[in-house]
């Protein structure tokens, strides 16, 4: 008699349950370790100063554009993106340049997101296909070989 439970009974041995409990708490501490090790990182005795448009009030002087080859190296905002805007602070009346997203570059990495979508959705039905007409060929097989023990 065939049971109804999915997950097979050999699951629950207590030394699998060991091994399963020894590896999620492995994991675990690698996670929560990382991160107390980059919060003492960053609780350091190095001084950092915040940009001023995270601190106060700002204006965009200049709308997100490409950074180019003499911008990538000078600005350290246009490394995060490619693309910055220079923003005007109102209090301290700084110019800085801030790291901003572009609405091409958007809508390129959409696209791409939805071909590589589409991609995996070609390549898993044609899976689901495949693993279907191997299931009925082992069914046909059974039901010949049950007509041919009769």
């Amino acid at each position: 008699m065939e049971s109804d439970c999915r997950i097979p009974m050999s699951c629950f041995k207590p030394r699998v349950l060991a091994l399963h409990a020894l590896f999620w708490g492995l994991v675990s501490f690698r996670v929560f370790g990382a991160a107390l090790l980059s919060e003492e990182k960053t609780t350091g005795t190095k001084v950092v100063t915040m940009p001023c448009w995270q601190m106060e009030e700002f204006v965009v002087a200049t709308e997100c554009t490409m950074c180019n080859g003499f911008q990538a190296k000078r600005i350290v905002a246009c490394s995060q993106t490619g693309y910055v805007e220079r923003i005007n602070c109102t209090k301290s009346n700084k110019d800085e340049y801030k790291s901003c997203r572009s609405a091409v570059m958007e809508e390129h990495l959409f696209w791409k997101f939805e071909g590589a979508m589409l991609g995996l959705t070609v390549v898993f039905a044609l899976l689901v296909v495949i693993r279907q007409q191997s299931l009925d060929r082992q069914a046909s097989e059974k039901v010949r070989r049950q007509i041919e023990s009769i």
